[in-house]
């Protein structure tokens, strides 16, 4: 209450007390004060424009980004469109507080799309499988959803084990504090830039390892050891007895939809005592290079990333392998593809060994169709320290069959029994035990219809071209054309450029930082059923495997065709191919970043106030930041245009007065570069003295030969009469007679002029530089001397020639709007010089006219560049005259 009364008797106090007239020093800064708020306002603008631009570009789906794209650009908009608001209130006053809320209301909901996760409505840190089934895919991962179905539901031999769940990681990372800490490093990832992917990936495995797992966590996970190592008639802690356990990663989403095939870490043969060190490790895989890479390219939000991990009792394995439960590149075939290696199964997933592969008919008594044995010199097994090392295969293994016909055919009825309870073909691993039992290590879908490959066919080899590989194994089908790139370190992967051909000693999962920006890649050795052949499948990349002489035939920068129809690879450009090339699917689209992009751009984008005109054209009919930029924008063009008005208030102080052939009373009022600092020294300038760009154009006009020369306005006795009756008989209109100053307030690049001559007033402003987005000119006129109806048809007449310059233009009465936004400078430096020739061209020429005829006869005179009004242009618009001929 009291600082109402404080308030209203300030208010009383200043209006009591006597006007002083501002130094010209004051009225200076008002008015640069008023220029810089109206520039950043404008720069603030194009920034916002830039930005919805860009989010319109990646809602496209074509381009990969991640969740710190999506934060980083949301903020950023809110940051300008705030700073445009805040402005505009400057400008106008503190009329605008309202404005505010506005933005405040949808940054909320930004903040709430951005924020939003995923709920775990389980409170078990450990889930043995025998309570495990695929409903539970949120809380322990793909690869133990699908174990413990396996177990639950189909009955198919797997190794006993628990999950480490995801609440369990929730716990771990909230415990330590590294949920916010992890979301600001990866605030640094550039999709564009592969080294920003490797540094954040560095720094948050650092996180993770310098991190301490909570006591209960590791009681929970020794527990369930010890439970697992009794069911298998074992005791913990007794000397060869403790078994040994496989540590294998079950992120959220991984074997599902998306493979994530070799993206995280899984550790074999782990002691007791070192699972929960282990169990570290693989929680820090989540961040590793080609993890986040695969993420960012399949558009998850590190917001909905959690590990699971499976500990699972570890096979001793004799041999393994992998079933696809369709033949990935004979689909319109009803076949089983089984691939083997002696040992354990990372040498035939990483592409290190090329397998042994078995075709089998689904049909009948799963007939054999096809039998292919590779020479495998080498096997994984495991180490009694612990880990893995490599072996030799004995001399007369190496070229014999991992698996009897019979244990062929047991795989392949496990194949055909998961896909018929999963409903879809199935990619699934499995292992060879010493007592000749076949176990399931994990399945998930395997992902063959992508890009329509079904029908897909060998074509016929093309002559005329030369061949350098030529029987190659397609893991998937289709056509790629460019240069040849040999990765053969990290280091070549992070330099790989957009377009180029793949070229590499062996498939690896890791080729997935490249696989976004690769037309095809052929390697030397490589199975069609490893992880890096899933990667290419998911990706839809042209993919020869095995090739066997691929980085020995294709030199580095050779232009290649890859023909992953047939195997082959040809030297140079092979057009035939090439209209078999299939177009890239959207990579982003419909995956968890793009669904938040849409969210959040939904608040962003959307335009909804398109007229100022309406009603609705108002603060609180602003929906998304798009409205609020478009209504501030508006609004700050009416806030200069009244800078005008402003000048009149201080009686022009502070002002130059130019001194040129014109007829204007002119002053200038510079606020920031209009004028040459040798100006200074005078209150009279001249044209040569004018920086300012925009007053420089329009300075053109008056300064125009053919309008100096332009002779006396012809005295229409009508006309002269009009303005004698409307002053005569409406005495109170005397008080709207302007003076007969005119005002410029400029700088280098901004001008507001105002000219107010006798009985009518016009006001241009406009903004002129190198950046189309920030151009504009806004031009107002009304007024005149004579009766209305011969100010009517100036104003339509002029109304008319802003129209033919290509402006957007509403008359009303003796009134005139019009707006020219966003052209090249040089384009609104031409309408600039027009429109001052168009004032003096029309000026006291609403006494003259005398019919309808006039307005669109001065408007075409005016714009075939023919100045002078002489008798015989009056005389031809009399009724029933004849118009001259040009050259008469």
């Amino acid at each position: 209450m009291l600082r109402t009364i404080s308030h209203f008797l300030d208010r009383i106090r200043r209006w009591l007390t006597p006007r002083r007239r501002p130094s010209g020093e004051a009225v200076s800064r008002l008015f640069r004060y008023r220029y810089s708020c109206f520039k950043d306002l404008l720069a603030s603008n194009t920034e916002a424009l830039n930005i919805i631009t860009d989010l319109e570009e990646k809602l496209r789906g074509q381009e990969i980004f991640g969740m710190s794209y999506v934060r980083s650009q949301a903020s950023r908009a809110v940051f300008h469109i705030l700073r445009m608001v805040k402005s505009l209130d400057d400008l106008s006053g503190h009329r605008y507080r309202s404005l505010f809320e506005v933005v405040e209301r949808v940054n909320r909901e930004i903040k709430e799309e951005l924020d939003r996760r995923k709920e775990i409505p389980i409170s078990d840190l450990i889930l043995p499988y025998s309570r495990v089934t695929k409903e539970m895919v949120d809380w322990v991962g793909g690869k133990n959803a699908n174990i413990g179905e396996l177990l639950n539901r189909v009955g198919v031999p797997v190794p006993r084990g628990f999950a480490i769940t995801t609440l369990a990681y929730e716990f771990f990372v909230d415990d330590n504090d590294l949920l916010d800490e992890i979301a600001r490093v990866n605030m640094d990832l550039d999709p564009s830039d592969p080294g920003t992917i490797n540094a954040v990936s560095e720094r948050i495995q650092a996180l993770i390892g310098s991190a301490r797992v909570p006591a209960r966590l590791e009681s929970a996970i020794d527990e369930a050891y010890r439970t697992m190592a009794q069911g298998a008639g074992r005791t913990p802690g007794t000397s060869g007895s403790s078994p040994r356990v496989a540590l294998r990663s079950s992120a959220v989403g991984e074997d599902s939809d998306l493979s994530y095939a070799g993206q995280y870490l899984s550790v074999l043969n782990v002691p007791g005592e070192r699972i929960v060190a282990t169990y570290k490790d693989i929680v820090a895989s989540l961040y590793n290079p080609r993890a986040i890479s695969y993420r960012l390219s399949k558009g998850m939000r590190a917001e909905d990333v959690a590990m699971s991990v499976a500990c699972m009792e570890m096979v001793e394995s004799v041999a393994s392998g992998v079933v696809y439960s369709r033949h990935p590149s004979r689909l319109w075939e009803d076949l089983i593809l089984i691939t083997s290696v002696w040992g354990l199964g990372p040498y035939i997933m990483d592409g290190i060994i090329t397998p042994d592969s078995y075709v089998v008919a689904k049909s009948g008594g799963r007939e054999i169709v096809e039998t292919k044995i590779s020479k495998k010199p080498v096997q994984l097994v495991l180490d009694p320290l612990g880990g893995t090392r490599q072996v030799p295969v004995e001399e007369r293994l190496q070229t014999q069959a991992c698996l009897s016909p019979e244990q062929v055919r047991i795989l392949a009825d496990h194949a055909i029994e998961l896909e018929k309870h999963h409903e879809y073909p199935q990619d699934i691993e499995w292992t060879l035990d010493p007592a000749g039992g076949l176990v399931i290590l994990q399945t998930r879908p395997l992902h063959v219809t992508r890009g329509g490959v079904n029908g897909a066919k060998a074509l016929p080899q093309l002559e005329g071209y030369r061949v350098l590989i030529g029987d190659g194994a397609v893991a998937f089908p289709g056509v790629g054309k460019g240069p040849a790139f040999h990765v053969r370190s990290d280091e070549d992967l992070l330099r790989f450029p957009e377009g180029a051909v793949l070229v590499a000693s062996h498939s690896s999962p890791q080729f997935v930082i490249a696989m976004p920006r690769a037309q095809a890649i052929v390697t030397d050795a490589g199975s069609v059923t490893g992880h890096m052949a899933s990667l290419a499948r998911e990706f839809g990349i042209p993919t020869i495997l095995d090739a066997k002489c691929a980085t020995g035939n294709i030199p580095p920068g050779c232009e290649v065709t890859v023909d992953a129809y047939s195997g082959r690879v040809y030297e140079g450009c092979v057009a035939e191919l090439l209209a078999l090339r299939r177009p890239r699917e959207s990579v982003m689209k419909d995956t968890p970043v793009h669904q938040t992009l849409r969210r959040v751009g939904d608040r962003i984008v959307p335009l909804n106030l398109v007229d100022p005109r309406a009603s609705s054209f108002a603060p609180e009919s602003c929906r998304t930041l798009h409205d609020v930029l478009r209504l501030v924008h508006e609004l700050s063009y009416k806030e200069m245009f009244q800078t005008s008005d402003l000048v009149s208030d201080t009686a022009g102080a502070g002002a130059f007065k130019l001194t040129a052939p014109i007829r204007l009373d002119l002053y200038i009022i510079d606020i920031g570069q209009a004028l040459r600092e040798d100006a200074r020294e005078s209150r009279l300038v001249g044209v040569d003295q004018v920086l300012s760009l925009p007053l420089r154009a329009l300075l053109t006009c008056p300064l125009h030969e053919a309008l100096r020369v332009q002779g006396p306005r012809p005295v229409d006795l009508g006309g002269f009469l009009s303005v004698m009756a409307e002053q005569m008989a409406s005495p109170a209109d005397l008080g709207e007679r302007f003076g007969d100053r005119s005002y410029a307030i400029a700088s280098d690049s901004y001008l507001n002029f105002s000219s107010r001559i006798g009985y009518h007033y016009s006001v241009l402003d406009t903004y002129c530089t190198d950046t189309i987005n920030k151009n504009y000119l806004t031009f107002f006129f009304k007024g005149g001397a004579a009766d209305d109806t011969r100010k009517h048809r100036r104003v339509r007449a002029i109304a008319h020639i802003l129209e033919r310059l290509g402006f957007a233009v509403e008359a009303r009465e003796d009134r005139v709007d019009a707006r020219f936004y966003k052209h090249e400078r040089s384009l609104v430096e031409e309408k600039l010089d027009m429109v001052g020739r168009m004032l003096q061209f029309t000026r006291q020429m609403d006494m003259l006219m005398r019919s309808e005829a006039s307005v669109k006869a001065l408007a075409e005179r005016f714009l075939s560049g023919v100045y002078d009004l002489d008798d015989r242009f009056w005389a031809s618009l009399e009724p029933g005259s004849r118009k001259p001929d040009r050259g008469e």
